[in-house]
Order: C-alpha cells, then structure tokens, then sequence
C-alpha cells in the first residue's frame, strides 16, 4: 500500500444509516394503585381468639397509608383503595399487619413484600401475598389479597401532589357546601331526619406541639351548624375522652362530620394538630360502627363509636316491622341458636330484641312542667337512642332495637332524657336488665330508678323484651376476657363511698373470722357434741382424704342452697337488704360531700392524694367484689352460672377421681413450660376470674333489681297523652 493516496467512493453509493434514536425518557414518576381487599385466616392475636388487625403500608421505611382497623375477625374484608405518587419502582411495597390492642402496644401478625419493578404497567394484577413472620418462618400467619397497578406518569412530581390536594380540598369544600345548604333549610323547617350519637374514645400517636414533646389535645367537631367541642387532655399524645354527644341529622341521604384536633396553648392562639372527616352516608343505620380515622395534615388516629338512629319519619324499625314476630323469622332464628350449632361461630352467642313502648308519669324537666323525653337503650358498646316526643310527660315511641349478643351476662340498659337544645340532655331515669332476667314475649312496667340504680325516680317505662341465645356458647364465652365499656363515668373521691367499700371489705373478712372462730370453739371443747362430731369428721377425712374431694366438698353448698331455695327460704335476701341499707343515703351524702367540699376546699386540698384515694377505693370495691361473687355463685344469684360451676366441678371431680394427682401437675408443668415454645404469641389468662367476672356482686344485685311500679300503671293501660 502506498501512503498518500485517498480512496473515493463512486458518486452513486448509498448514504450512511442515520443513528439510532435516543431512548425515550424515562418516567420521572409513577402512579401506584392498590385496593387492600380481604385477609385469610389471619394470626390470632387476642384472648378471645380472635384479633382485631389493621394494614400498614410502607415505601423506603415510610409509612404511606394505614388501612382502618376491622375487629374481631381473622377474615377481614377491607375494600379500601389508596393511590400513591413514587418517583422509583426499585423500593419494595412493604405490607404489615397488625392486631390493635386498646391501650397496650399492637401485636405483629405478619409481614410481605410486593416488589413494583416486576409489575407489569397499565395493568391492574390480583396479588395474593403469605404473611410470614421473620422470626418464625415456619409459622403459617394466613394471607392478603390485594390489587395493585403501576401507571407511568410524565411531569414533575410536586406540581402533580399539589394538583391533587388542590382538587381534594375543592371536592372537599363543594360537599360541605352542599351539606351547609341543606342543613339551613331542614333547620328552618325543624324537620331533623336521624339523630348522630358520637363517643370520642381515645386518640393514638398524636403529633407533639410543646417543647416538652408532649401536647395538650382536644377536638372539635362540626355538622353543618352545630359544633361540639371535647375537653382538653393535658399532656399527653395519647389521650383518653371517653366522650358522648349527639348530632341532629337533618340532610335526607347522609352528610358529613368534620373534625380537627387542636393542642391548647394558654395565652397563644391554639396550634392545628390534624384533621379527618366522616361520611354518614356510608354508614348503615341502627348500628355501633368503631371507626379508626387517621389524621390528615398530621400525626395519629382517633378512635370513635357512631351510631345512626333514625327519626319517626323514616323508621325502619316500628312495631309493624321486626324479625322475631314473624313466625318464620323467628323459627329461622332459633335454628341459628339451636344446640346443633354450638360450635358454629362461637362469638354469636343470640340476639335480643327490645320494644321501647311508652313511659308514663315521668319527670317534669322544663318551666313548663313537661319534658321533652327520648330513650336511650345500651348493650355494651352498641347504642341505639328513639325519636323525641315534645312536650309529653306520657310519651309513645314504639320503637324496636335489635342487638347481637355477644355475652349472655351483659346487662340492657334504658335510660331516658330530657332533650335541651342548649345544654345537654337532663336525666329523667334509668333502669338495668340483665339478659338472664328476661322473660321472653312479657310486656312489662319497669319503674324507673336514679342516675346510681339506688332508689326509685318518677316514672315508669314499658318494654318487651325477647332473648334468643344458644346455652353452650353462652357458657363457653363466660370463660373468656369480658368486654370493657368505653364510655363509664369517671370515678370520683367520696367519702361516703370510701366507707361503703370498706364496710363491704369488712362484711366478708368477717366471715372468714367468724369461720376460724368456730373451728377454735371445737379446738376448746366449747361444746362437747359439737368437738367430740369435729374430730370424728376430721380424723375421717384426713384418713381417706383423695383429691376428688376437693371438688365434690365445693358442691354441697351449691347442692345445700338449691334446697334451701326451693323449700322457700332463699339465704340471699339478708345480703341484698344490708347492702341496700349501705347504698340507701347515697345521693344525700354525695350532695353533702360537695358542699363540705365547697365550702371548705376539701376537695382542693386533697388534689394531690387524688389518684391514691381512687385507687385505694377502688382496690377495696375489687376486693369486695370478688368475695361476694363467690359468695354468689354458691348462692344461686344466677342459676345459669351456679349450674355452669356445678358441671365445672363435676368434671374436676371425674378428673382427679381417675388421673393420679402426678400426672395432672406433670402435664400442667409440662404444658406451662412449652407454651411459649409452641406457640409464641399465646396470650394467658385465669378461666376462674373470667367466670367470676359474670357473677354480679351485692351492690349490682341491688342496681340490677327490679323496682315494683305503683299501682295503676299497667303493660296493657294507656293513660291519655297530654301533649299540651
């Protein structure tokens, strides 16, 4: 080859390929979509086993949504849908599931992955995730169902986050326009629809707006025009109102409740804290709904009970329409709560249904000598409350509530209330029913006692009450942790109440001393018979005593008392009348505690023993309580229990007559030692202390006993209205 000389091609050749384009922009953002649908077979977490969980989504260690929580169930169906803006796929969704626990740290029920860069886009994909627990691989925690689709989204990323806030929040105010509107105009014609009975329960991981890193939290509450304000908690991010107020519903088809929470800042202007809302139209009426709501523009959750009545006008639930009236329904009924399903659903125990007929004779409220009365009927949790009648000391509401039973032990209570539009409700009476009291299908005067259950009011109220329940769940449930009340009175120094539980306390030491003195008399030959019987049966006993005996020795006086009962001399009246004396002053020295106390600044003075006096007070009514539930259960004050305790120890003693003692405590040991090992989340609890939990003490036998009405208010005589 020579150098120097150039090459050149023909004229005629082809151009060179243009280069290749360059790759389209990557997106500089994504949409995430997923609708958490159900859960299967989840982790059991709780007592009752069962769990209450709830579903945390996390990207890149931050939390981006948490689902509400779903209780009691480990098959829960969520149907929530949440769209997220992530700027990468290379972040995994982490999914965790949790069991709340009311007041103590939630339990951990599982965990997954979803991993976005393998998700194909514009696609929507049903994902089925296996919970696992990275610590027990091995153990199966059940799975979700979730449908997840990525969308590639062009632009930058804060314009498109304010957009959407932007529009939410003009979503957000066209709605409460609306709901403003329509408001005015029922309110002018006074023509309310439902009545919104809230209780504000507690808030959790509230945000902290003082340099101490705590905050002083209180809520607010609006619905069109009416406001509600909860009292300040101070010092605290996770306070506890247990709080309970009504709205008046006056938008036909639903409408909306805004809340904001605020932290109190004496001399300043109060600082924001978060803000949720809730959609009444969502929610089915004559029902309890728990609603867990996360704050926005926040930190932390609110937790709160609401409940729909609806008015006379739109009734869905009058005298002419209820399930157990209709021969098929109820046979239907009974079907579902037939022995042949004892173990089918554990937790639905029955189903009572309440008919609130009319009062009579109640208490004049107003200026005008009469009231304007509605009632208020609660099982538990759930709260169900009628239309108001004004202007009425003799009111009809003919109204019928129908409640699931979950404890056959719990206790129905009917209160009625004097509607004040500018103040809260006056108490007007109240009476307690336990479900095992009922007498199914009878129409019944129920004179009305005061605000403690202590004494009788004005008034009598009448009622049909019907209790379907099956017996073998009902037993089974009385073994298990009792459902605690959120909304209770807060308990408050007295020093007549003080001297109540200690007299109480006294009564039953007293026994047991009583008891030791009589075994010293035989020990002294008080009375020859009497140590000469003594030691006979002791040298029996002790000569041939067996373990089974044990048992056996606690039915003779179930089996004593049962006999005494049905011969006609029932031991427990005596009981009942002392603690009736106890309780007889009650409200006189309660108003005398509180004019010592203004008077003299007792009160004051003893703020800071506050919370010891309680406590004490409270330890002594525990203490109290617990002796005369034993006292009780022996007693046949609940013949269902008493018969419950007598198959217990039946049982035991079939048990200890044939299994050697050895081997009974070799495999309690045994099974204590490997509980945790077989089963970390095992959560303990005494069987005996749940039972006796059921058993009412003398003072509730006292609250839960009925008054007789005065002569002339019969179930079937109606007295002649008088609305004017």
């Amino acid at each position: 080859m020579q150098e120097g000389i150039n090459i050149v091609e023909p004229s005629n050749a082809e151009p060179p390929p243009p280069p290749p384009p360059p790759p389209p922009p990557k997106p500089s953002m994504y949409q995430l979509d997923i609708t958490l649908r159900k859960g299967n077979n989840l982790a059991i977490r709780d007592r009752g086993g069962t769990s209450d969980p709830y579903v945390k989504f996390k990207i890149a260690g931050k939390e981006v949504f948490r689902s509400k929580t779903i209780h009691k169930n480990l098959n829960p169906v969520w149907d929530e849908r949440v769209s997220l803006l992530v700027d990468t796929l290379r972040e995994p969704l982490y999914v965790k599931v949790f069991d709340y626990d009311f007041g103590l740290q939630d339990d951990f029920m599982g965990s997954a992955y979803v991993y976005l860069e393998s998700l194909e886009h514009q696609r929507s994909l049903d994902v089925t995730l296996d919970l696992k627990d990275p610590h027990y691989p091995d153990h199966d925690l059940g799975t979700l169902d979730l449908t997840v689709s990525v969308t590639p989204k062009e632009g930058d990323l804060r314009e498109a986050t304010m957009l959407l806030r932007r529009s939410w929040k003009r979503s957000s105010k066209f709605q409460h326009h609306q709901s403003l509107r329509l408001s005015d105009v029922h309110r002018k014609a006074q023509l309310w629809r439902g009545i919104v009975s809230i209780s504000l329960i507690e808030g959790r991981g509230l945000q902290p707006m003082d340099n101490n890193g705590l905050s002083d939290p209180y809520v607010k509450f609006r619905m069109g025009h009416q406001k509600y304000k909860s009292k300040t908690i101070p010092k605290t991010l996770n306070p506890q109102w247990r709080e309970q107020f009504d709205f008046h519903l006056y938008e036909e088809h639903g409408g909306f409740i805004d809340i904001t929470v605020w932290d109190k800042d004496t001399g300043k202007k109060d600082d924001f804290m978060g803000r949720c809302q809730i959609e009444l139209c969502q929610m089915a009426r004559e029902h309890t709904h728990r609603l867990e709501l996360t704050l926005e523009d926040g930190e932390g959750t609110l937790v709160l009970l609401v409940t729909l009545t609806a008015s006379a006008a739109v009734s869905i639930s009058d005298l002419s329409i209820n399930i157990l009236d209709d021969p098929q329904e109820r046979h239907q009924i009974m079907q579902r709560y037939s022995l042949l399903k004892s173990f089918h659903n554990i937790k639905d125990v029955g189903v009572v249904q309440v008919k609130v007929i009319r009062a009579e004779g109640l208490m004049a409220a107003d200026v005008t000598g009469k009231s304007d009365p509605f009632c208020v009927v609660e099982l538990s949790n759930d709260r169900l409350q009628t239309h108001t009648v004004y202007k009425n000391l003799n009111p009809e509401w003919n109204k019928v509530f129908t409640f699931n039973v979950k404890d056959i032990h719990s206790v129905l209570e009917v209160t009625v209330y004097d509607e004040d539009r500018d103040r809260s409700a006056d108490f007007l009476g109240k009476v307690a029913i336990p479900l095992l009291n009922i007498h199914n299908g009878e129409r019944k005067a129920y004179a009305l006692k005061s605000k403690e259950l202590t004494g009788p009011t004005k008034g009598v109220i009448f009622l049909e009450i019907d209790v379907i329940y099956n017996a073998i769940k009902a037993g089974m449930q009385t073994l298990v942790p009792i459902e605690q009340k959120y909304i209770e009175e807060e308990p408050r120094v007295s020093k007549q109440l003080l001297l109540q539980n200690f007299n109480r306390v006294r009564r039953c030491i007293m026994v047991l001393i009583n008891a030791g003195c009589y075994i010293n008399s035989c020990f002294e030959w008080e009375s020859p018979q009497r140590s000469i019987c003594a030691f006979v049966l002791f040298v029996l006993v002790v000569w041939n005593f067996e373990l089974y005996m044990i048992p056996l020795t606690l039915l003779l006086p179930l089996v004593w008392n049962y006999i005494l009962i049905s011969s006609g001399k029932d031991t427990r009246q005596g009981d009942v009348q002392d603690v009736e004396d106890l309780l007889e002053d009650e409200d006189e020295d309660y108003d005398k505690d509180d004019k010592d106390s203004e008077r003299k600044g007792f009160m004051n003075k003893l703020y800071a023993i506050q919370d010891v006096c309680i406590s004490v007070q409270n330890a002594l009514d525990e203490v109290a309580s617990y002796g005369e539930r034993i006292k009780n259960t022996f007693n046949w004050t609940v013949p269902f229990l008493s018969w419950l305790a007598i198959v217990a120890l039946c049982v035991a003693t079939f048990v200890v007559y044939f299994i050697p003692l050895r081997y009974l405590v070799l495999a309690w040991g045994v099974n204590k030692f490997t509980k945790k090992l077989r089963d970390p989340y095992t959560i303990d609890n005494n069987e005996l202390l749940d039972f006796l939990s059921r058993v009412p003490s003398d003072v509730q036998v006292v609250q839960y006993r009925e008054l007789k009405p005065e002569p002339g208010h019969s179930p079937n005589k109606r007295k002649k209205n008088n609305p004017g």
